[in-house]
């Protein structure tokens, strides 16, 4: 669903090292995400990046898979599992397609600061809901770039000068909207933070 793969692999070290901007907020999502985790849950999280959140989210789980474009960005996440004993999220390089999960199964999908950033959102959202049961969890959080105006011509300059992969600019409503056309129903929503806003969401499969 991207071709920024390339893009992401340059930036890994750097981001690797990059600091959450805003730690409350992040303490805040995975503190709503854990209500909904538990013994049952077999997680699929998608755009794990580095792996810092899925290793905040794996344990209690009984399986949690979690997959990124960036061959860069997997190698640093399998690095932070060599010193661990025991189970451990199973990492992997992927995109968002069903078929590269054909025969798995999930109950949950997660995606966090990852679907502005994926050029055809509505048809990956439908590949999501491809991937999940009837009433399976589709959580996810994402920035709503198009509730400040000045985000779209700033992410522009910066693609310009390769300094920027692709990013939509949706609005809350939007984002909302796109998630219940592909076949869910929310059943939970937030702001973590309002200020960007990012646009926390808990949906089910119809």
């Amino acid at each position: 669903m991207t071709t920024d793969a390339a893009f992401w692999d340059k930036i890994a070290p750097k981001y690797a090292k990059s600091p959450i901007s805003n730690p409350d907020a992040y303490e805040d999502t995975l503190a709503r995400v854990r209500t909904y985790l538990g013994a049952e849950t077999e997680a699929l999280e998608l755009g794990c990046g580095t792996g810092s959140t899925a290793l905040r989210l794996y344990e209690g789980t009984r399986r949690y898979v979690a997959t990124d474009i960036s061959p860069g960005m997997i190698d640093i996440a399998r690095s932070k599992t060599e010193s661990m004993s025991g189970a451990a999220p199973d990492f992997r390089v992927a995109g968002i397609k069903a078929l590269d999960f054909a025969g798995e199964r999930f109950n949950t999908v997660l995606a966090f600061n990852l679907l502005h950033l994926v050029p055809d959102l509505e048809a990956a959202l439908e590949e999501i809901n491809a991937i999940l049961p009837q009433d399976g969890l589709f959580i996810s959080k994402s920035p709503a770039l198009g509730e400040k105006w000045y985000y779209r011509p700033m992410i522009g300059a910066m693609r310009l000068i390769g300094k920027a992969p692709y990013v939509r600019c949706f609005t809350v409503a939007e984002y909302d909207a796109m998630i219940e056309a592909a076949g869910f129903r929310i059943v939970e929503k937030g702001l973590y933070p309002p200020t960007t806003p990012s646009r926390f969401v808990v949906a089910r499969k119809n």
